[in-house]
């Protein structure tokens, strides 16, 4: 049976450094898709840009943490702390819901704007994930594929790994990125059921282990053991700048490690080799491009 693989990039329009090696991936190398920020310092660079790529699927990179709501913060004032942003990272924003100090109407809202936001300014949607993947909490998640349905956005993504071969190249961040990939799994087959319901698709999906560790026999092991049918490869390639490194991010280095790999000849030749086809959310063919090394 045929397998196929989106390579999406997450975090489109965190900063210009990221999105220049974001394009880059998609222009030199074998990048697919990327998901965009609605509210983003970079975010109007990343729409103007992506304009000119029709070969690009866009979607949105939806976010309940670490960052500013794009409606006033007076609107949703269980998702903000006093400075009017959202907590700073996934753990506070769970526990909260957990508790019950998130209002799910207002999480409803906040993610309505932040998709209106990208659909006004003209970009065509093929999927919906999240930063940090909060939307796989479940009562958000029903929410994020209710909002797919409605807006006729054809793919939400279930941060869950099927399966995974960490091997000797993972180290201890691996470890423990395996650690709460397991732990999610009562969650994920609510999510399966929920978008199932909806009739939106959640295609295959690989990279949330290495994030941050990618590398080239990693990468070879994952194309490798792909399965049947549609598989998402998360993937965070861009240029480390001052803005980068003042976001607190893990994510610096390897980002332009993730962006080389992307873009070389060994990829290419390995992605024909395993007969592996490339696509978009939409299932639209990804012809190859030129590949060149990018420094």
């Amino acid at each position: 049976m045929v397998r196929s693989l989106v390579v999406n990039a997450d975090d489109l329009g965190l900063t210009a450094g990221v999105n220049d090696g974001i394009f880059d991936a998609h222009d030199h190398g074998i990048l697919t898709s990327a998901s965009v920020f609605a509210s983003a310092p970079a975010t109007s660079d990343a729409i103007r840009r992506a304009r000119s790529r029709p070969s690009l699927g866009v979607g949105v990179h939806l976010a309940l943490v670490d960052g500013a709501p794009t409606l006033p913060p007076s609107r949703v004032p269980t998702l903000v702390e006093d400075d009017g942003r959202f907590r700073r990272s996934w753990k506070p924003f769970i526990v909260a819901c957990l508790r019950g100090r998130v209002s799910l109407a207002e999480v409803e809202l906040e993610l309505t704007a932040q998709i209106e936001r990208l659909r006004s300014a003209g970009v065509r949607l093929t999927h919906l994930d999240a930063h940090k993947h909060v939307h796989a909490y479940p009562p958000v998640f029903a929410i994020v594929a209710r909002l797919a349905a409605r807006f006729g956005i054809p793919v939400v993504r279930v941060p869950y790994e099927r399966w995974s071969s960490i091997g000797r190249h993972a180290g201890s961040r691996g470890r423990v990125q395996a650690l709460l990939n397991t732990a999610m799994l009562p969650w994920a087959r609510r999510d399966y059921r929920s978008a199932a319901s909806h009739d939106v698709r959640t295609p295959h999906f690989v990279g949330r282990i290495h994030t941050g560790i990618l590398s080239a026999d990693v990468l070879a092991g994952l194309v490798r053991a792909l399965e049947p049918g549609v598989t998402e490869l998360m993937v965070h390639p861009g240029y480390t700048d001052d803005e980068l490194e003042r976001t607190g991010t893990r994510l610096l280095e390897s980002r332009q490690q993730e962006l080389d790999l992307l873009c070389s000849l060994e990829t290419r030749a390995l992605l024909a080799g395993e007969r592996v086809d490339l696509l978009r959310h939409d299932l639209t063919p990804v012809m190859n491009r030129s590949f060149r090394h990018v420094s």
